[in-house]
Parts: C-alpha cells; structure tokens; sequence
C-alpha cells in the first residue's frame, strides 16, 4: 500500500465510507505478509516510497509466481528483476500490464498515476553495456523518473559523446554503464555537477576478469562526485539515480563546462 492509497483509506474511515473492519480487512497484511518461504514487506512503499521488488533469480516459476500475486493485489508499481522469459509468461498471464523488458532480463506494471520529474541520463561505453543499463533505465522510469538514454559513447571514440555533452548537461544524475577499462564515468564526472552513478559490467576480455577492472577503475576514478554500483547492478543504480532525482530542489544552476544555464527540471 502506497502513502497515497493509506491517507485515502483513512479518509474515508475518518468520512465514514468505509468501516473500520473494513479498514483492518484492507491492512492484514501489514506490515508484513508471511507466505511461507517469503515474508512480503508490504510496508516498504510507506518506509522507502516503492513497493518491495522481486529478484526472480534463484527462485522458481511458482515462488515468483506467489510473491507477484501478493504484491500485484496492491495495485501499485511492480517490478521483477532477472527475470527469464518463462517468469515473464506466468506474470503476464497474472496483470495484462505488465511488461517484459528482454533486454533488461526486467517485468514492470508501471502506475499509470506517476507522472515522471526531473531527468535521468542513462549512458553506456558500448552496446553490449545496454542490458545492464537497460535495467537501470526501466528501473528509474518505474519509480517516477524521466529517463533519457545515450548509448555506445566510450572512450574509444570519445568525440560520439563529446558532440552531444549539452545533454549531460540538462541532466540531474547521470548513470554511466561501461565494460573493459571502466573509464568513462571518469570522464563524464570531469564534465558534468550533477552526481554520476557508475556501474561496471561484466562486458570484456579475460584481463577484465567478469568486470572487477572496470569496477576497480570506477572506484578509483579522479572525478569527484561518481558514486560506484556493483558489478552489472542496474537496478541499484537505477533505484540510487531515482532518489537523487527526487531528492533535491529544482532551481537553475550554473555548469561552467557548458558554458550556459540548466533550466529547472520536472
């Protein structure tokens, strides 16, 4: 249950609409919901402003299954992360609106009520760094952010982000996606003064060793203001890009890199 759903039922408790029998038939579940093998945290969309999320790696068809009816009977956003196209079937079959994201490995119900604010930039160092940014992206976009994408502007031909930097410019985070050397979130957090979220991927050759270079060179990166995602987590770095997103205040500021205004984003 979303903040907004329990201020409208204690509104109509308190109008009279609705009994408080009714009330506490509607709140059963919380905080929490015991399912057997999983204890469903119902009250994590009052804590934390989002629905608890399935990772439906490790788990089978009929867990996910389970967890997804509960969560779904909320009527809230719904996310479900590494998700293979057998759970994406059985979660379909249960809301006509959910959505399988191929690439992302993601299903999503998106709130049709949540208009997006602010913006988020989502930008990889290739193409075979898409999947993971691709969760990020989906990720954001489902929490409430306004989500744009740059994608394939590494550093081996750095001129491809250089002809576009106006747009790391308007944007209020940025999460940087990047395999083999790891080194572009250095360089886009030596241009922008927005915070950079940067997520090594597991993209390269032996030397990279399942991403740990790229995560090594992220975290010593000599930009100030990059915040570093474990290896091929999208969805954390979509869920931390979104808070930022949301957290400050929308006034213009100055980028000197840039040479001109930001203008206020919603």
């Amino acid at each position: 249950m979303s903040p907004k759903d329990l201020e409208r039922l204690l509104t109509q408790v308190r109008q009279g609409r609705v009994t408080i029998d009714d009330a506490m038939q509607r709140l059963r579940s919380m905080p929490f919901e015991d399912l057997g093998f999983a204890s469903l945290d119902h009250h994590r969309s009052l804590r934390q402003g989002f629905p608890e999320v399935v990772l439906c790696e490790g788990k089978t068809v009929p867990q996910v299954t389970s967890i997804a009816t509960a969560l779904l009977k909320k009527r809230g956003p719904f996310l479900a992360t590494r998700a293979t196209p057998a759970v994406a079937r059985a979660i379909r079959r249960l809301n006509r609106r959910a959505r399988y994201y191929e690439d992302a490995r993601l299903v999503a119900v998106h709130d049709p009520e949540r208009t997006p604010v602010g913006q988020v930039l989502v930008v990889t160092a290739g193409t075979a760094d898409v999947p993971v940014a691709e969760e990020a992206r989906v990720t954001a976009e489902v929490m409430g952010s306004r989500v744009e994408r740059l994608y394939d502007v590494g550093v081996a031909g750095l001129h491809r982000l250089l002809g576009r930097k106006d747009r790391l410019f308007e944007a209020r985070v940025v999460i940087v996606v990047a395999g083999m050397d790891g080194v572009l979130p250095s360089v886009v957090g030596g241009l922008v003064d927005c915070p950079v979220v940067a997520v090594p991927t597991s993209r390269g050759y032996g030397a990279s060793f399942g991403g740990l270079a790229a995560l090594l060179t992220m975290l010593n990166s000599c930009a100030a203001g990059v915040g570093v995602m474990n290896i091929d987590n999208g969805f954390g770095a979509g869920c931390l890009a979104h808070r930022i997103n949301v957290a400050g205040g929308h006034s213009t500021g100055s980028n000197k890199a840039g040479g001109g205004r930001k203008t206020a984003r919603r």
